[in-house]
C-alpha cells in the first residue's frame, strides 16, 4: 500500500532524507512553539526510521505522529491511510470537516497557512543558495563565501541559547559545505585563508555540541579538526580558543591532567592577544586545577583572570559571541565553580554565587546561556549545602531538576552528579530533603540525550 505520506513526500521532493529532516526539524520547532512544548523542538529521527515511514513498515508514533500532522497540514490517519487521487491533492489544502485538534495538535487556520507558505520560501531559499553557489563553480564567489560567513555568524550568536539539536543540523550542513569548498580548489588565497578559519568556527562549534551530547570522543576529533584548520588560516587567536575547547571537554571527561596541559598550551600560544580568550584560558587552568586538588595554582589562575580582565580589548572572535566571548560573569561562575571543587566554601562564596544566578537567570541578557544558568544555580547548590543550608540548596537547584529532556546536557548532567556526591556523603545524607534530592538527580540524570554517559 502507498500510503498519502509517502505520496505528498515524493510530490514535495523530499525522498532524500536530509531534505525531509530539515523541513521536520523546522515543522517540529514551529509546532513547539504554538503548543507551548519545548520538549518538541528538538524532536527528530534517524534516516532508517524515515526508510521505514515512507516503505510503511513501521508506523510514526507519539511526537512523530503530531509533528508529521502540522508538516503536512493533514490529520495522522489520513497521512497514514492509502493515497488516492484525491488525496494527492498540494499540501496545504483545507483539512477535511472531520478533522480535529486532537489529531493534529493545531488548527488548519490561517496561521498554519502561513507556516506552510513560510517553509516552502525557506525551501525555495536553500534551493537558491545551491545553485548560486554551483553557478559560482569556476571560483569561490564572493556571495557564496559571503554566505557562509553569514550562517558562521547566526549560528555562533545563539547555539548556547538553545538545546543542541536545534542547530545541530544547520552546522553539519554548512561545515559540510565549507570543506567541499576548501576540497574543490576553486579558493583564491585570500579566500582560502578565510574559509579554513570558518571551518576551525564551525568545528570548534561541533566539538561543543558533542560534548552537550556527552560524547567526548567525537567532541576531541572535532577540535582537533578546529585545531588543523585554525592552523591552517593562521589565526592565532583561533588556535589559543580551540586550546581552551580541549581544555573544557577534557574537563567534563574527567581528565584533568589533560585539561591543565590544554589550558596551558593555549595560554602559551595567547602571547600578546587582549580578547577574553585570555581570561577564559586562565579561568580554565583554575578549574583544571582544582579537579586535581591543586589549591596553589587555583587561587593563582583566578587572581591572573581578575588581572587579565582589565587589559582585555574585543577581538573578531568576541564580536561573535556565544560560546566565543568569555563575559565577566561567566569569569566569576568559573571562579566559584573551582573553589567549590576544592570544598572551599562561605558566606562570601555564597553571595557571589547568588549574584552570578541572578545575573545569569535574566534571559534578555546578552550573556544568557540555559547551560550557563542551569550551571551557576547548581554551583549555589553546593555551596548552600557546604555552609550547611540544605533547604537553601534545594531551593537553588529545584529550576535545573525541572529542565526538559533535550536541556539535560553533559555539563549540566556533571554539576548535578558533583551535588550529588557532596549530598550523599556528607553530613546531612539521611536527611529526608537530601535522599529526596539524590533520587531526582539520579531521575534527571537517566532522562538525558541518548550519547551521554551513563
Amino acid at each position: 500500500m502507498t500510503t498519502l505520506l509517502r505520496s505528498l513526500i515524493d510530490e514535495m521532493g523530499w525522498k532524500d532524507y536530509r531534505t525531509f529532516i530539515d523541513q521536520y526539524q523546522r515543522a517540529a520547532q514551529c509546532l513547539a512553539e504554538q503548543v507551548r512544548d519545548p520538549s518538541l523542538a528538538t524532536h527528530t529521527v534517524s534516516d532508517r526510521t524515515f526508510e521505514r515511514w515512507y516503505s510503511g513498515r513501521v508506523t510514526p508514533q507519539n511526537e512523530a505522529r503530531r509533528i508529521l500532522a502540522h508538516l503536512f497540514m493533514r490529520p495522522i490517519r489520513e497521512l497514514l491511510s492509502e493515497a488516492s487521487a484525491e488525496e494527492s491533492a498540494p499540501v496545504g489544502a483545507v483539512m477535511g470537516s472531520d478533522s480535529s485538534v486532537s489529531d493534529t495538535g493545531v488548527n488548519a487556520d490561517s496561521g498554519a497557512d502561513l507556516h506552510e507558505t513560510g517553509r516552502h520560501a525557506v525551501m525555495a531559499a536553500r534551493r537558491a543558495i545551491e545553485f548560486a553557489m554551483r553557478a559560482e563553480r569556476q571560483t569561490v564567489g564572493e556571495e557564496t563565501l559571503d554566505y557562509v560567513q553569514e550562517e558562521v555568524r547566526r549560528i555562533a550568536m545563539i547555539h548556547l541559547r538553545v538545546p543542541v539539536g536545534t542547530v545541530l543540523d544547520d552546522l553539519t550542513y554548512i561545515q559540510d559545505t565549507t570543506f567541499r569548498l576548501l576540497e574543490s580548489g576553486r579558493a583564491k588565497p585570500s579566500q582560502t585563508r578565510d574559509l579554513y578559519f570558518l571551518a576551525a568556527l564551525q568545528s570548534g562549534m561541533l566539538a561543543k555540541a558533542s560534548h552537550d551530547l556527552g560524547d567526548p570522543q567525537s567532541a576531541m576529533m572535532q577540535a582537533r579538526t578546529a585545531s588543523v584548520c585554525a592552523d591552517q588560516a593562521e589565526h592565532q587567536t583561533m588556535r589559543a580558543w580551540v586550546k581552551g575547547l580541549q581544555s573544557s571537554i577534557s574537563y567534563w571527561a574527567n581528565r584533568p591532567g589533560d585539561a591543565l596541559h590544554y589550558a596551558r598550551q593555549g595560554i602559551e600560544i595567547s602571547g600578546d592577544l587582549r580578547g577574553s580568550v585570555i581570561v577564559w584560558l586562565a579561568a580554565q587552568e583554575a578549574r583544571a586545577a582544582a579537579l586535581l586538588g591543586d589549591a596553589e595554582t587555583v587561587h593563582a589562575a583566578i587572581r591572573r583572570a581578575e588581572a587579565m580582565r582589565q587589559g582585555t580589548r574585543p577581538d573578531d572572535l568576541d564580536d561573535l559571541g556565544g560560546n566565543f566571548f568569555f563575559p565577566q560573569v561567566r569569569q566569576t561562575f568559573f571562579g566559584i565553580e573551582a573553589s567549590l571543587v576544592l570544598s572551599d566554601s562561605d558566606a562570601g562564596l555564597v553571595r557571589s554565587a547568588e549574584d552570578a544566578v541572578r545575573e545569569l537567570s535574566d534571559t534578555n541578557n546578552p550573556h544568557w546561556a540555559f547551560a550557563a544558568e542551569a550551571g551557576c544555580q547548581s554551583n549555589l547548590a553546593l555551596a548552600r549545602l557546604y555552609a550547611g543550608d540544605l533547604e537553601g540548596a534545594a531551593e537553588a537547584v529545584r529550576p535545573v531538576l525541572d529542565l526538559p529532556p533535550n536541556q539535560r546536557n553533559a555539563g549540566i548532567v556533571g554539576s548535578l552528579q558533583r551535588l550529588g556526591t557532596s549530598l550523599h556523603k556528607g553530613p546531612l545524607r539521611n536527611a529526608v530533603t537530601a535522599r529526596e534530592l539524590c533520587e531526582r538527580i539520579a531521575a534527571f540524570s537517566r532522562h538525558r540525550p541518548l550519547f551521554l554517559p551513563r
